[in-house]
């Protein structure tokens, strides 16, 4: 006895539109996005940090009005017997300057 496929058309199209539609955005999110590094000095900084959150206003960069912010976060999750260790952490600069144009 045959099986009746013609039922199954439509699941199959759609099944291929979804495949080729996540195809077609991986190229392009890939395509639009570049490699990225890793930079030692940044690692260590980042090793360095103390655990909570910190922001302040260097005295030596006043005239730029900058503000730094550090922040960390260490957590250790046991979730179904299993073991994570969480190690998040933060370095941010915002610098205001006035410009003449």
């Amino acid at each position: 006895m045959p099986l009746p496929l013609a039922p199954l058309i439509p699941l199959a199209v759609r099944l291929g539109l979804v495949a080729t539609t996540s195809y077609a955005v991986t190229r392009w999110v890939r395509s639009r996005t570049h490699v990225g590094r890793t930079d030692q000095r940044s690692e260590d900084a980042l090793d360095d940090l103390g655990e909570g959150l910190a922001v302040h206003h260097p005295a030596d960069r006043a005239e730029d009005r900058q503000t730094n912010a550090a922040a960390r976060i260490r957590r250790v999750i046991r979730f179904r017997g299993k073991r994570y260790e969480l190690d998040a952490g933060l370095i941010a600069r915002l610098r205001l300057r006035q410009s003449d144009e």
